[in-house]
């Protein structure tokens, strides 16, 4: 039997595995201290502010240690398991002996750790240029704070890293015009707080003015505050901690709601045409194992509109003060899940044929309910569709997702009294909504893609005419 030692012990730590997240919640292990692991089986499951995503383990060989129980929320960066590699192994590219430099070159940089592949920091084998010679020192620039340190690239341009922070800290940043970059972090591993944001927001003189009360500030009181379980009665109430999906969707609808000016119009259209070519669809051979109802259509209906309004797909650049039009459409499409609302979005939906467009539906759809969706799938959406109609609401006021421009949403269809050639008939209706961003999109741009959508709701040949 192999003597553990330290060397052959490797920490894998909690990856990024969505752009700019900070900390990952372990939903389930699926591994044991003393189990057996090979380079790439999934060890467990976390979930981020976007998805919850399965990590696989870099290394082979034998689980010593789960560093955190399941339910617990790991900063990025932090270990969350040791694997005994069985014994002095050739040591990990990130810990490659000084020998293998170059003469005159600086070593690799040291603890930089196997990550998942497409997330975090990439492991190089690229050598840093070697250092000039002595006598010709280059002069050296001021540090910045440590969550930014500037270092030179290959073409000799500075470059930055995002500072850390949380997406309420950047928040608060912003609502007190301070400048991230600026601040110095006090967090765990160069991490931004609020305390620091405020006190980089403080006037000049608020320092000195602690320094001089602090002397007779009273010792911080012993005892701690009563345990919040008793201040209710649990037979009566229950609280769930706010994290994860929810409440990163709570954070960004606060920000799109005190941001974006919101207009929301309605119009109640005649579906009936719709609903017909529905079941003609379902019985085409085209369409054979395909998810088709009605949502199809008025995806489609949506991007018709927008291809004859292309303005209302775009953006607003509040620090370059410009208005970005996108010359494609990433349909977004919310899916309700049992970790709560997530929107992920379909690429390109505006190149698709209408079976392509069925079959990228049902696979989105498939893989909101297992909860498999991918960061990445959440990412970019420039339109999206809210269907409140399949919980039997007539309509609602949808609320921008951050960074695009307009939402569509979608009442429940059902029969009612309609003038059609000038009689009462049951006719199949359902009632739209659209909400814009009214700093990019004015109420004649905003009807335009309305009226639009309703007309080929209720003459779906303009799917043909129009597209």
């Amino acid at each position: 039997m192999t003597t553990m030692t330290e060397g052959s012990v490797r920490e894998f730590k909690m990856p990024d595995v969505g752009e700019g997240l900070t900390e990952a919640e372990i939903l389930k292990w699926y591994v044991q201290p003393g189990d057996t692991v090979t380079d790439g089986q999934v060890v467990c499951e976390v979930e981020t502010a976007k998805a919850a995503v399965e990590l696989p383990i870099p290394y082979d060989g034998v689980v010593r240690e789960l560093r955190f129980p399941e339910g617990t929320t790991v900063d990025v960066g932090t270990p969350i398991i040791t694997v005994d590699v069985g014994g002095p192994a050739a040591p990990a590219p990130s810990e490659a002996a000084p020998a293998a430099q170059e003469p005159g070159g600086e070593p690799e940089p040291q603890g930089r750790q196997p990550v998942l592949v497409g997330y975090g920091v990439a492991t190089s084998s690229t050598r840093r240029r070697p250092r000039k010679a002595a006598g010709t020192p280059a002069a050296e620039a001021p540090a910045a704070p440590a969550a930014v340190q500037a270092e030179l690239n290959g073409h000799g341009q500075v470059t930055r890293e995002r500072p850390l922070a949380k997406p309420p800290v950047r928040k608060l940043a912003k609502d007190l015009g301070v400048d991230l970059a600026a601040v110095t972090p006090t967090g765990p591993d160069g991490v931004i707080t609020r305390e620091d944001v405020h006190a980089a927001a403080a006037p000049q003189a608020a320092p000195q003015q602690v320094a001089e009360v602090a002397p007779a500030a009273p010792a911080p009181a012993a005892a701690p505050a009563a345990p919040a379980p008793v201040a209710y009665d649990s037979a009566r109430e229950t609280r769930i901690p706010v994290k994860g999906v929810r409440k990163a969707t709570a954070a960004a609808m606060v920000g799109s709601a005190f941001t974006a000016p919101h207009v929301t119009e309605f119009v109640t259209v005649d579906v009936t045409r719709t609903m017909k070519l529905v079941e003609e669809l379902k019985q085409d051979k085209e369409f054979a194992g395909l998810r088709v109802n009605p949502l199809l259509l008025i995806a489609k209906a949506l991007l018709v509109a927008v291809k004859r309004n292309p303005d209302i797909n775009a953006s607003w650049d509040e620090a370059a003060q410009e208005i970005v039009v996108k010359h494609y459409v990433n349909l977004g499409i919310a899916a309700a899940t049992p970790r709560g609302l997530i929107v992920p979005n379909i690429k390109d939906a505006h190149a698709k044929t209408l079976p392509q467009l069925a079959q990228a539906l049902g696979e989105l759809v498939t893989t909101a309910r297992e909860g498999k969706t991918s960061p990445a799938a959440m990412q970019g959406g420039t339109v999206t569709i809210t269907n409140v109609g399949v919980f039997g609401v007539d309509t609602g006021t949808p609320i921008l997702n951050p960074g695009e421009s307009a939402i569509l949403a979608v009442g429940a269809i059902k029969p009612q009294p309609w003038v059609h050639k000038g009689k009462v008939k049951p006719r199949q209706v359902t009632t739209l909504a659209l909400s814009f961003d009214h700093r990019l999109v004015d109420g004649e741009l905003g009807s335009k893609v309305l009226a639009d959508v309703a007309a080929i709701l209720e003459q779906p040949k303009r799917l043909i005419t129009w597209a």
